[in-house]
């Protein structure tokens, strides 16, 4: 019995050691003056301890790989003995007069390793008997052990073709023979153990079980390594042999290890060629036996073998491996109604790297493993066990990894009916990974269809499944998700303008239900490869008889103007100014007067209503004078009431110096190079008066407030925007003008409550140097500059 107390098992550990130490002691003195007799009789004391039913596995471990040390000794000094003249043979009778069986039979395959190395009888008749003796103890822990040491001493000395040990024509059969022998004996010990002690210890006793299970498995790794054994005999012989002990034995552990192990020692061909006869072992094993890992591993080294060269993909095709897996699958999932989801969609998933292995170009098997998941899946609503959810996750990742092309999923009829199964969280995680495969294959989707297709199954990145998700996600995380999500749709293309208008309705139609939080992100590229579309139609009415020019630009705007106005909920009024004026430069380009009209509308009452931070108000102001100076399709009208409305935003903003800032960009919407309608001389010297009266004003205040006369550098850059526009042309600005301000600044700068301000000395000093450098160039320009004093 073994003792329930772990202090109680060290003690007898300790006193087993204790004991074989001390035998061993008088052991090596024997050996040292070469006295047979007594080293006998002491390394037979010494294997008694080996007797002990007082220790668990590993504590006997512990014991045995000491008297296994000491047994390596023991072996050196029998081989020795037999080169000093002793026989052999008279050798291999003594040990057998040991008093106790265990130590006898110790010494017996020590000696037999001698006797077999001696040559002096055929390797196969010394094994036999070795493996048949070995049959005395029925103990299982220590006839367990004991088998062990008979294949550790034999496994280089078993009669395999190119061996030393090679004898007749059947010597493979013999050694093929032993180590079945062996194995069959030792699991037969092996399953014995679960059937000793009470059943309150049935789990202490699968556990010791567990730790011993190296010991049989062993012998099935010997097997994979005897070179005799060609296809036909493991067909015949061997796996036969093997399964029937697997499937007879009828016990849990040992069948989920055993045939794991045949998995992984024989080759991957012979498993090929054998599919059938393995997979019909399946459903004969115990009902609790994990064999969905079984085939797992099974179909995984296939897929390997499969993948190593295309030369073997015709070995799959002869013997029809997908239909065997296929069926058998069917049958495990059908006879094991208990089997978890995640055990279930592991086999899917199995399959279906096997598949996109061995048969790459048969989307309609792809599709057949995904229906017959679906099929598995119905009625079970989304599934919340991490396990499945990270197995279905693989299963659908698997032809993105394969095919590297998202065309390809699409075609699957059965793909999005699998996510329609994963819960909210691990849909989201599907999503971005079919985003990031689409991303970085730069694969173009160019159809509606498709479109819509994908979108769907984005609709974890799209839009909210679970209020609660996206508040427990990271912001950085979040924003780059949606930016993945972004890049994507700059990516959608089709040259036919009406299958891509039906690809940017499609996607409206999907991130107009994304929630505000999500559409600063994803209006932003749709308006974009929108006004793409609309600048490629322009450049093919330009080419086309204007009796063909297409209404669909108008449409597309009225489309855009939807989709900015969406932004309202947010609010991010700054972002939907700056797409209404790039909706209206793009209006400009068609010439539709009327709906740049609109855009800049609607950009003025964002301005007025929304936007009243006043750095936000200085950016939105030069954005409008930048975005109205470059339009040309305005009439006089429409043109007067748009500049008159953003000189009027101007002038109201809040600080001094930005009015005067916004004031003198204004003189531009006046004065346009390319448009000889826009060249209005009058106002522009009006806008640049009124920003020096704005700047004088803000000098004012800063020496009401400071007691200094503030900073001079609006007065020059004031005098840079006169440089500009008496370069241009514009009569009205005339060299007495430039010279009294240039005289006013230089004055301002001569002041001596002026604090020092090197930002204006030096565009000052810039500004100089411009003036003299265009003396210097001579001709018209430097006699329009020569008046100038500097």
């Amino acid at each position: 019995m073994i003792p329930n107390g772990v202090e109680d098992e060290d003690k007898f550990l300790s006193a087993g050691i204790a004991g074989l130490q001390q035998n061993a002691f008088y052991m090596h003195r024997a050996l040292d003056s070469n006295n047979l007799k007594d080293a006998l009789k002491y390394s037979a004391q010494m294997l008694s301890e080996l007797r002990t039913s007082r220790l668990s596995p590993h504590k006997y471990y512990e014991l045995y790989m000491r008297a296994f040390d000491e047994l390596r000794k023991l072996e050196i000094f029998f081989k020795e003995e037999t080169n000093r003249g002793c026989s052999i043979v008279e050798l291999y009778e003594l040990v057998q007069h040991a008093g106790n069986i265990l130590p006898r039979l110790y010494l017996l395959c020590t000696v037999g390793s001698v006797y077999i190395k001696s040559k002096e009888a055929p390797a196969k008749d010394i094994l036999k008997d070795l493996v048949e003796m070995c049959r005395g103890i029925q103990h299982p822990l220590r006839g367990l052990f004991l088998r062990s040491y008979l294949s550790q001493v034999s496994k280089d000395k078993l009669p395999d073709i190119g061996s030393e040990h090679e004898g007749d024509a059947d010597t493979v059969v013999d050694a093929v023979e032993f180590v079945l022998q062996n194995f069959t004996e030792m699991n037969k010990l092996w399953v014995r153990m679960q059937h000793q002690g009470p059943a309150r210890e049935k789990e202490k006793r699968e556990k010791e079980r567990s730790e011993l299970r190296d010991l049989v498995g062993k012998n099935l790794h010997v097997l994979g390594q005897i070179e005799g054994i060609d296809l036909e005999m493991y067909k015949e012989t061997v796996l036969p042999r093997v399964l029937e002990q697997v499937v007879n034995c009828k016990d849990e552990i040992a069948q989920g290890y055993l045939m794991d192990c045949m998995i992984q020692v024989f080759p991957d061909e012979y498993h090929l060629q054998t599919l059938e006869t393995l997979l019909g072992a399946c459903p004969q094993l115990q009902p609790s036996v994990d064999i969905k890992m079984v085939l797992a591993r099974l179909m995984e080294r296939l897929s390997n073998y499969a993948a190593l060269s295309t030369d073997v993909l015709p070995e799959f095709f002869q013997v029809e491996a997908f239909a065997k897996l296929n069926s058998a699958i069917g049958k495990v999932i059908e006879a094991q109604e208990d089997m978890p989801i995640a055990g279930v969609v592991t086999l899917f998933s199995s399959l279906l790297t096997f598949t996109l292995h061995v048969h790459p170009d048969r989307l309609d098997y792809v599709d057949q493993i995904l229906g017959a998941c679906v099929k598995k899946l119905s009625g079970k609503g989304k599934l919340k066990d991490s396990k499945a959810t990270k197995q279905i996750v693989a299963l659908l990742s698997a032809p993105l990894e394969k095919y590297k092309d998202i065309d390809t999923a699409l075609k699957l009829s059965n793909y999005p009916h699998v996510m329609e199964y994963l819960d909210d969280a691990t849909s989201k995680e599907m999503a971005n990974v079919l985003v990031q495969t689409i991303l970085k294959n730069k694969t173009c989707i160019s159809t509606a269809e498709k479109v819509e297709a994908l979108f769907e199954l984005m609709k974890g990145l799209l839009r909210d499944l679970d209020e609660n998700l996206d508040d427990e996600l990271d912001e950085e995380d979040f924003k780059e998700e949606q930016n993945s999500v972004a890049r994507l749709i700059q990516m959608l293309h089709n040259d036919d303008p009406e299958e891509m208008l039906k690809i940017i309705c499609s996607v409206k139609k999907h991130i107009l239900r994304g929630g505000p939080k999500r559409l600063p992100f994803t209006v932003p590229p749709l308006i974009f490869n929108s006004l793409k579309l609309v600048r490629r139609l322009q450049n093919q009415d330009e080419n086309a008889p204007e009796e063909e020019a297409s209404s669909m630009p108008k449409k597309i705007f009225q489309f855009l103007n939807q989709i900015i106005e969406a932004l309202s909920s947010v609010p991010v009024p700054e972002l939907a100014l700056r797409l209404y004026l790039e909706c209206a430069e793009a209006a400009n380009d068609s010439d539709l007067e009327p709906v740049a009209y609109e855009f800049f509308t609607q950009a003025y009452i964002l301005y007025e209503e929304e936007i009243s931070d006043s750095k936000a108000q200085i950016t939105a102001i030069q954005l409008i004078i930048g975005t109205l100076q470059r339009m040309h399709i305005f009439g006089v009208e429409n043109r007067d009431t748009l500049t008159h409305k953003a000189t009027g935003y101007s002038a109201k903003l809040l600080k001094k110096p930005d009015q005067c800032k916004a004031v003198y960009s204004c003189a531009h919407l006046f004065w346009v190079d390319d448009q000889d309608s826009i060249k209005d001389g009058e106002r522009v010297l009006l806008c640049l008066k009124r920003a020096l009266r704005i700047a004088n004003a803000a000098q004012q205040m800063s020496n009401a407030t400071r007691g200094s006369s503030g900073s001079v550098l609006l007065f020059i850059e004031i005098l840079n925007k006169y440089l500009y526009f008496f370069e241009k042309g514009v009569t009205q600005i005339t060299v007495a003008s430039i010279q009294s301000l240039i005289e006013l600044i230089t004055t301002e700068m001569q002041s001596e409550n002026k604090p020092a301000d090197p930002a204006a000395d030096a565009l000052l000093a810039s500004t100089l140097r411009y003036i003299q450098f265009q003396k210097d160039k001579g001709g018209a320009v430097g006699e329009k500059y020569e008046s100038l004093k500097s």
